[in-house]
């Protein structure tokens, strides 16, 4: 079976080196030719565990390629695979711009037929346009159909190799029969494909990430709730987190949610249905929610210096919008650092992936540090931004020693405030008491 995977970014990559490794013959093609000899270098252009160790292992079995021809990468291919940026607009649309050039591009270059497939998050509706598009210039039969992806940064390798479930949107037997022989391999001991009409299949992904997004929002309303009324957060999460019905899952509040899906996807969701005539208010309040959230701890650390950060240094301990990743979209960490650096505070930040990505973002207005604990010198307060391993247990008795004064604030509540303030610091969490 061949496959040509048109992206080769977060999704393209993970996708591609996933199906190389049961044994796909991979072609991933990309128009930025810097990022594909990165990859004929063997190099991944950004940071994801376990990733570089499967392209190596397929590039060097020969079951994985790179390119930026996308006319030859098509030419006998079983199935070519969408997966380029679907950019949103200060609307909230997304932009089909790339998705649909694509479209035409493969119709145009197919030798034969094959099944053209969407794995980008787009909107209800895009495969319809995308056969438009097809019929308009293909001159072999294609197949168009959606498979949106459900990978969680930092863990996208064994979410691929080993998926909850793999939603189909088909609507002919051409199609469903070869995502059937596709996911045969990944589906040994439990068959879990779900299959559905295209337009559910788009939706879907939309769903499922405005529902994630709705639980952090609905918690950290909570959080900001129990610090009204002097209740626990931690202690209202695990109690509610008990019942079956809801369980323990994206229940954790903290300085709001980021990254390339969550923001991008309720706010592009909110958009199609005001195309419909329908207006999606939970949804609305829970994309405003999470914009209100960043803003959280930001004025904690202005109410604890009297609103004056002029002269004074800030740690910041993570850049990224979650651990595991070096991805700085929408990330949390960016409109509190500009809060800082707008006060007149200076900030000295440390993560373990995202250095050159938030340098992208902030220049050289903020210091890079190290490591975590260098980030600390002389800062009047550490704020902890990302949940990364290495931050779970650090060394207080260095922390203390290092920093010029005594304030922990705590976005991601990972810390105990009982044994932080007996060991003489104040500590400010996310709906914790004290």
């Amino acid at each position: 079976m061949k496959v040509t995977i048109v992206g080769t970014g977060y999704v393209g990559l993970v996708t591609g080196a996933g199906f190389a490794d049961v044994g796909v013959d991979v072609t991933c093609v990309d128009v930025n030719e810097e990022k594909i000899k990165l990859l004929l270098d063997g190099k991944v252009p950004f940071y994801e565990p376990g990733l570089e160790d499967l392209l190596k292992r397929n590039v060097e079995k020969s079951r994985l390629q790179f390119s930026t021809d996308l006319g030859s990468s098509v030419k006998g291919a079983d199935a070519v695979f969408l997966a380029v940026g679907t950019p949103m607009a200060e609307n909230g649309a997304a932009d089909l711009s790339y998705i649909m050039t694509a479209a035409k591009q493969v119709s145009e270059a197919a030798t034969g037929p094959l099944v053209l497939v969407t794995k980008s998050t787009v909107p209800v509706g895009t495969a319809e346009k995308i056969r438009a598009v097809v019929d308009a210039h293909a001159t072999h039969p294609i197949s168009v159909a959606s498979n949106p992806e459900f990978l969680k940064e930092g863990d996208a390798v064994n979410d691929f190799l080993k998926p909850d479930r793999i939603v189909v949107g088909a609507d002919d037997d051409k199609a469903r029969g070869f995502f059937e022989r596709l996911y045969r391999p990944f589906m040994m001991r439990e068959y879990k494909v779900i299959r559905m009409g295209t337009k559910s299949a788009e939706l879907t992904k939309y769903a499922a990430n405005g529902m994630l997004a709705t639980r952090i929002s609905f918690m950290n309303e909570v959080a900001n709730l129990c610090e009204k009324v002097g209740a626990d957060v931690d202690a209202v999460r695990k109690g509610i987190s008990s019942d079956r019905r809801i369980g323990k899952s994206f229940l954790y509040p903290g300085v709001g949610y980021g990254g390339s899906c969550f923001p991008k996807d309720v706010r592009a969701l909110i958009y199609t249905a005001s195309e419909h005539g329908n207006e999606l208010k939970i949804l609305k309040s829970v994309d405003e929610v999470n914009l209100t959230q960043r803003g959280v701890l930001l004025e904690k650390l202005l109410n604890a210096f009297g609103g004056d950060l002029k002269g004074k240094t800030f740690a910041v301990w993570g850049l990224s919008f979650k651990p595991r990743t070096d991805d700085m979209r929408e990330a949390p960490s960016i409109p509190v650092i500009e809060g800082i650096l707008a006060a007149g505070g200076r900030v000295r930040a440390y993560d373990r992936a995202a250095k050159a990505t938030a340098r992208e973002v902030f220049g050289d207005r903020i210091i890079y540090c190290e490591d975590e604990y260098a980030a600390l010198d002389g800062a009047s307060a550490l704020l902890l931004l990302t949940e990364w391993a290495e931050f779970r247990m650090p060394n207080w008795g260095e922390v203390k020693d290092r920093m010029a004064g005594n304030h922990i604030f705590d976005g991601r509540n990972i810390y105990n405030p009982a044994a932080l303030t007996e060991q003489g610091f104040v500590y400010e969490g996310i709906g914790r008491k004290v």
